[in-house]
């Protein structure tokens, strides 16, 4: 008959699989938009800094 050991590699592989897609939900749903937002705010806040040190001149 079958015995558990056969089965030890698709578990393997649904265990990597699953770990994979939770992790590219959290990363597209947390991370980049906290990467993306964070910069977009440091951009502007130099060309902020930028115009006013030129009116400042």
């Amino acid at each position: 008959m079958f015995e558990f050991q056969q089965y030890l590699g698709f578990l393997a592989f649904l265990t990597i699989l699953t770990m994979g897609f939770w992790l590219m939900i959290f990363l597209l749903t947390f991370v980049v938009p906290y990467w993306v937002g964070g910069g977009l705010m440091e951009f502007l806040k130099e060309k902020r800094d930028a115009k006013r040190a030129k009116l400042e001149e």
